[in-house]
């Protein structure tokens, strides 16, 4: 159907019509394609947009999207959707992102939904709206078995509380707020309501009512996901969708900045560690497979060159020595920190197979082995939990303490770091005021074969207030990690071979 058509733009709107109702006199230019890029622009729009956000989209897979628009019906939304998440990504992780960012570029409607008033919100009798019986209606709908008819109801409910409950007045004009929308409605207090409905008239079990619990509570969330995803529409309208998307579009895992990421996204972290494991054990194995072809011997190349009058046709290569080295991790694990440190003692745990042996401390004030608490089966959170309650890691106070600390390594462990360890420091050098020990620190990296120390600060802080960063870099090569993608890329790059 789109392939034999000469109006793109036209296609669209039809789309629009079709899906949602809305006349073609309430379709304004933007924010669907323009006239002078028509639909093939807009789809590139789309792909560097998603680029912007993280996913990595190639010129093959843009050509794949392409294809697709040319054989699906533009006029089913959800088709469409479905047909251009096949073609564009490689991983399941990047679908919240890609449903975020398809909701701004291929919008439901444009400007206030048509047919959204065959639901009525409840009225008192001064023409407010009346938040109790809304909350009983929200319940009853939430309570019926998942349909299409179902769903609509839900979209066109929650389009009349963007409408009605979420306008406010912004400096460049009215705008939308899905918190004030869900503010005084509150439908996270409606759990044990939906739950009762959901196990009327049966002799409910315990298993029962922690099925129905879960149930009603992933309904709610999605309830409150379709309120954000119309206020997003509506405020896209106003101020421009590229400008939402850096704020209304779910980031991907790995771009979150460690000092500043939700547990969720951690937790997305933890899930996909195993996968950025072997991203970097082949890039390893790579490494080690060119560090076996050896060095260029230049004794013995120039005595094999006299049978060739001088000329060094063959070369000859010292024959390598093969052998993994040791790795040391020394990690602080207080405050804000914690989840980039935990997180990367982790991901290096998980490469323990690329390495002779592989030891991590953590510390707050006080340094303490934790490797033998690491596996593969303990959740993130509980390694963490344990860390704090089975090892010595604070001290009296129970503030960040890095002199301390480097002393008591130094001290405690002594045949820790070796020649042919590589030693690795996680944190970002906020010693509260205290001595830095740098003296210790030099020892340290004198006696270890590679020492790199990874900070999730921005550099631009480094030295800063009570950071020590910049007087440590002076001692060890100091790298950023502010994020899952960055710690990737460095890690890949110094891990010896």
């Amino acid at each position: 159907m789109a392939g034999g058509s000469n109006n793109p733009r036209g296609l669209v709107s039809a789309a629009v019509r079709a899906v949602t109702g809305t006349p073609a006199a309430k379709v304004p230019a933007v924010p669907g394609p323009t006239a002078e890029h028509g639909l093939s622009g807009h789809l590139v729009g789309f792909v560097e947009a998603l680029r912007g956000r993280g996913i990595p989209v190639g010129p093959s897979e843009t050509v794949d999207a392409g294809q697709v628009l040319t054989v699906l019906d533009l006029m089913d939304r959800e088709a469409l959707r479905e047909g251009l998440a096949c073609a564009l990504l490689r991983r399941t992780t990047q679908r919240g992102t890609f449903d975020g960012m398809f909701d701004l570029w291929f919008p439901a409607a444009l400007g206030e939904r048509i047919g959204a008033d065959e639901v009525e919100l409840p009225q008192r009798p001064d023409g407010s709206v009346d938040i109790i019986q809304l909350r009983k209606l929200l319940a009853e709908m939430l309570m019926q078995d998942p349909s299409p008819e179902q769903a609509q109801q839900l979209q066109a409910l929650a389009a009349q509380m963007v409408e009605q409950l979420g306008q406010y007045n912004a400096a460049g004009g009215p705008s939308f707020s899905a918190y004030q929308t869900l503010k005084d409605l509150q439908p996270e207090i409606l759990v044990s309501r939906i739950i009762a409905g959901l196990t009327a008239g049966m002799d409910a079990t315990d298993f029962d009512s922690e099925v129905a619990r879960r149930s009603a509570r992933d309904r709610i969330k999605s309830f409150r996901g379709t309120v954000e995803a119309e206020t997003r529409r509506r405020v896209a309208e106003r101020v421009g969708r590229e400008r939402v998307a850096t704020y209304g579009v779910a980031r991907q895992a790995e771009d979150a900045d460690f000092l500043r990421i939700s547990q969720n996204e951690l937790d997305e972290l933890r899930r996909s560690s195993q996968r950025l494991a072997r991203v970097l054990a082949s890039r390893l194995a790579a490494r080690r497979r060119r560090s076996r072809r050896g060095e260029i011997d230049l004794r013995k190349t120039m005595r094999k060159s006299m049978s060739t009058g001088g000329v060094p046709v063959n070369l000859v290569t010292r024959k390598p020595r093969p052998g993994r080295p040791d790795l040391v991790l020394v990690c602080d694990i207080s405050g804000s920190v914690a989840g980039f440190s935990s997180f990367t003692m982790l991901l290096v745990n998980a490469l323990r197979e690329q390495f002779s042996r592989v030891r991590i401390f953590a510390f707050v004030d006080r340094v303490d082995e934790v490797t033998q608490i690491f596996d593969s089966v303990t959740p993130l959170d509980q390694i963490t939990k344990r860390i704090f309650t089975e090892t010595k890691v604070v001290g009296i106070e129970g503030h960040s303490d890095y002199g301390s600390a480097l002393e008591g390594f130094a001290a405690d462990f002594p045949d820790a770091v070796t020649s042919r360890t590589s030693l690795l420091i996680l944190g970002d050098g906020r010693t509260n005021y205290r001595d830095p020990a740098l003296g210790t620190l030099k020892r340290l990296v004198d006696t270890a074969k590679h020492a790199y120390w990874l900070n999730p600060e921005a550099e631009k802080m480094w030295g800063t207030g009570d950071s020590a960063a910049q007087r440590y870099a002076d001692i060890i090569e100091m790298h950023e990690c502010r994020n899952a993608r960055q710690l990737t890329t460095v890690v890949g790059r110094l891990l010896p071979v």
